[in-house]
């Protein structure tokens, strides 16, 4: 199988860097209300490469970015 996984704006030390102000601007953007985890990037690789979970999966970018490119 071949996927790929694109993340939307995460909590990682790049976006630490930003001014709270324009972090809280990101945030007001995604529909989740809030920047994702390096964990749920994590959690969709692991998805991705479980056999029993995701066997019959290939061809697709799973996009995880809290609903940010769905509105």
């Amino acid at each position: 199988t071949v996927n790929a996984i694109a993340p939307g704006f995460i909590d990682t030390d790049m976006t630490g860097s930003l001014p709270e102000d324009q972090k809280a601007v990101l945030a007001n953007q995604i529909p989740m209300g809030r920047l994702g985890t390096v964990n749920e990037i994590a959690q969709a690789v692991l998805f991705l490469a479980s056999y029993d979970d995701s066997s019959f999966i290939t061809g697709e970018n799973l996009i995880v970015d809290g609903g940010l490119t769905y509105t």
